[in-house]
């Protein structure tokens, strides 16, 4: 659907609605954040924060409930990590002087970090995709101005999170291939020509294979950057995701990515601006805390001051990082539901299936009636 075309569908072709200077089309029908036509940036911004302030609670008990999930997992497996490899700790950090720790007590060890590395990054990615479906799943209401719940949120973000983090794993990955490329052929000339070459003409030819590789990362990034949302509006599997998002994004991939790029600035400097408050405070907690220590008080006393401040910047953290996460995804999914309304006619099925009227136009007046001309010898 385009702009041009709008007004005849829901306007009709003869008429206009009276406004503010004079006769025009009515306005598109708006039963959501958002309305029902082809958006503009400041559309899609206004929708984001539209969201987020009608529905925050929603998202952020989403958020909260899998961050307090994950911190208890990523506990469970740091400490079975630790037990497993407890044994050997003792020979490799606290070996006798002059003695260097032996292979049998090294490899168990760099082997725990390389699955603790794995499995925290694996949660990491459930944890966030289960919260980027959640925001996708109250996005997906707030368009077609439905009612949500916490309960219903909660189901869809759960139940959808293995094809989210699918689909997101699948789109770094592929985004981040011509990257990797250039560090596995970088490494093993810098290696073979580290005793021949100086230091710095080692540098130059990573500079200039990532100068290549970065501007293709950012092109499938943006590519597949609607994958996400096509994930919970539709069902989609991982890899269909990836091609509904290619589809959609082909032929108007410059306005996608000029709308994603002030969507990720916004984002961030929001995010800072929460982090901050808790930042200075941790840093005036830690103040208190070496004063303490210095002046010759229990141990107990200024450990305790540090973990405060340390929870206090940790809490900091976590609401900046999940407010840039729910606010991207509901610029990607209002981005996904703008080329719907582009090219599939969204905006109809949107209308038709939550039954929202159309604006209608103004009636015309009736013409004076005629009174009939008197007869003879009346």
């Amino acid at each position: 659907m385009t702009q041009s075309s709008w007004p005849g569908a829901y306007g009709g072709s003869g008429g206009g609605t009276p406004h503010w200077g004079g006769w025009g089309p009515p306005p598109p029908p708006q039963p959501g954040v958002v309305p029902l036509r082809p958006l503009a940036l400041g559309d899609i911004v206004t929708g984001s924060f539209s969201t987020l302030r009608l529905h925050w609670k929603r998202m952020a008990g989403v958020a909260l409930l899998v961050q307090a999930v994950l911190v208890l997992a990523m506990g469970l497996v740091a400490a079975a990590s630790v037990a497993a490899v407890f044994p050997h700790l003792e020979p490799v950090f606290d070996a006798p002087y002059g003695e260097a720790p032996t292979r049998e007590h090294v490899m168990p060890l760099l082997v725990a970090a390389a699955v603790l590395f794995v499995a925290l990054a694996v949660l990491g990615m459930l944890g966030m995709a289960v919260i980027s479906a959640a925001c996708l799943a109250v996005l997906k209401e707030a368009v077609s101005g439905g009612p949500t719940t916490f309960a219903a949120v909660r189901r869809v973000a759960f139940r959808r999170a293995p094809a989210m983090a699918g689909a997101m794993f699948l789109g770094y990955l592929i985004a981040g291939l011509p990257v990797l490329a250039v560090v596995a052929v970088w490494a093993p000339l810098a290696v073979a020509t580290a005793s021949e070459a100086a230091p710095g003409a080692l540098l130059v030819p990573l500079v200039l294979g990532m100068l290549a590789a970065f501007p293709v990362a950012v092109w499938l990034s943006v590519r597949f950057g609607l994958a996400p949302a096509a994930v919970v509006m539709e069902d989609a599997g991982p890899v269909a995701a990836l091609r509904r998002s290619t589809a959609l994004v082909r032929g108007d991939w410059w306005r996608v990515f000029g709308i994603t790029l002030v969507g990720a600035l916004l984002a961030g400097a929001i995010g800072y601006a929460i982090q901050l408050p808790f930042n200075l405070i941790g840093s005036f907690v830690i103040v208190p805390a070496i004063a303490l220590a210095e002046d010759g008080v229990s141990a107990a006393g200024a450990i305790t001051v540090l973990v405060v401040a340390v929870l206090v910047t940790l809490a900091g953290g976590i609401a900046g990082q999940l407010f840039q996460i729910g606010f991207m995804q509901l610029v990607a999914g209002l981005l996904y539901t703008d080329q719907r309304i582009r090219r599939e006619g969204l905006a109809e099925a949107l209308l038709a299936g939550h039954a929202v009227p159309p604006a209608a136009p103004a009636a015309a007046p009736e013409p004076p009636q005629q009174q009939d001309a008197p007869q003879d010898g009346r």
